[in-house]
């Protein structure tokens, strides 16, 4: 089977690099052949015989992600047009390509992004903020067309589902729910070491891990948290630093020295495994694979209704907030934890025994078998309208 999906980054420390990454190599291990269409791929799958890399690279020159977006989507939709019979299933991440998919991955929703009360753009707060809500409302347009466009769209979670099937327009044509994947050997396996990150030995210690740049992540709601939890609780925070706002934030409340900033940290396993709790009360998300990840390592999660992810969540291994910006509810969920040493190590362990069950093998597995099902769907019309024109009589024929 040939298999052509497009992406625009695929490897390992990207999230749905990371997702479309482990897709590709189990495909191969398949015995598939692969063209990945993308800015990046990872070396190891381009050494495999069987993988052909299509480079689209919208310059730097375009002056806006948007704008780079528009560029990709129809340098890859003119490349899937020439090349169509060099593949049996397209697949798709959201609106990404002008061409009509096979499979469609929904890893986020902006539509539903839009809808959110916790929303925080508008045209007349900024130039900024302008950019974020166009941004938004273009991708929001150009996702229902994707969406509508494709013959199944695998969302990544009940929550994504709910929120395609809430966007209006036409009914899509078949909707599946295909969770991402974790590498729970990884995860696991790793040792903690906090002195090798410069954190305090003897904390209790929370984790919070994502984009510091942007208020969706809702790290604004920890530190205020934090501000009012023992001095003993400390936060660490893993995430591109420049331009974020927060280490400013941390120091006008007082809690500078009890919130350590790594910035991007390539030890995640090692890092998670040396803290005691995750904490993620993110306003939005699609499926967080940051929370999959701490689950695996064996971390109760504090989190919120608000990110994708909290479906699987049940009382034993975390605790789901109604509301992402509940800073009270938020520290008595982390003080609860500070203060019950066997809970917290029970819900642990409940949490990586749930993670188990979403290893990167069984979400390839589903994608490998849906494939398999389209590829097999398009054969028989193929033998179908074979058939039919050996034996019926022709609508043009006199």
């Amino acid at each position: 089977m040939r298999i052509a999906i497009v992406t625009h980054v695929v490897r390992h420390n990207d999230g749905q690099g990371r997702v479309n990454h482990e897709i590709a190599r189990a495909a191969l291990e398949e015995g598939f052949d692969v063209t990945l269409i993308a800015s990046h791929v990872a070396p190891e799958l381009l050494a495999h015989p069987r993988v052909k890399w299509v480079p689209v690279q919208p310059s730097r020159a375009w002056p806006t992600n948007l704008l780079r977006q528009q560029v990709f989507a129809l340098r890859s939709a003119l490349w899937l047009r020439r090349h169509r019979s060099e593949y049996d299933v397209l697949h798709v991440n959201g609106f990404i390509t002008w061409a009509h998919a096979d499979v469609n991955t929904a890893h986020f929703v902006h539509g539903g992004w839009a809808r959110s009360k916790y929303y925080p753009f508008g045209l007349t707060r900024g130039v900024w903020s302008a950019y974020q809500y166009v941004y938004t409302r273009a991708n929001a347009v150009l996702e229902r067309w994707a969406y509508r466009r494709s013959r199944v769209i695998a969302a990544v979670s009940r929550k994504v589902a709910d929120e395609i099937r809430a966007s209006g327009g036409d009914p899509v044509e078949r909707l599946d729910v295909i969770y991402n994947g974790v590498d729970t050997r990884a995860f696991a396996a790793a040792g903690a070491d906090r002195a090798n990150f410069k954190l305090p030995a003897d904390a209790f210690l929370l984790l919070f891990v994502g984009d510091l740049r942007t208020p969706r992540k809702n790290l604004g709601t920890v530190l205020h948290a934090l501000q009012s939890l023992p001095e003993r609780v400390h936060l660490a925070v893993a995430g591109y630093l420049p331009g974020s706002p927060y280490p400013a934030l941390a120091q006008s409340l007082g809690i500078a020295s009890r919130v350590h900033f790594l910035g991007l940290v390539r030890e995640m396993p090692k890092l998670m495994r040396s803290v005691d709790a995750y904490v993620f009360p993110s306003r939005y998300e699609a499926m967080s694979l940051s929370l999959l990840e701490a689950m695996a390592a064996g971390l109760p999660v504090v989190t919120a209704s608000t990110a994708g992810g909290a479906e699987i969540i049940t009382p034993d291994c975390g605790i789901v907030l109604a509301d992402p910006d509940d800073v009270p509810a938020l520290a008595h969920a982390v003080q609860q934890l500070a203060d019950d040493t066997p809970r917290r190590r029970a819900m642990g362990e409940a949490a990586a025994q749930l993670a188990g069950s979403f290893g990167w093998a069984r979400m390839a597995a589903q994608y490998i078998a849906l494939y398999r099902q389209l590829a097999g769907d398009a054969n028989e019309e193929a033998v179908d309208r074979g058939f039919a024109a050996a034996v019926l009589p022709s609508a043009e024929a006199p």
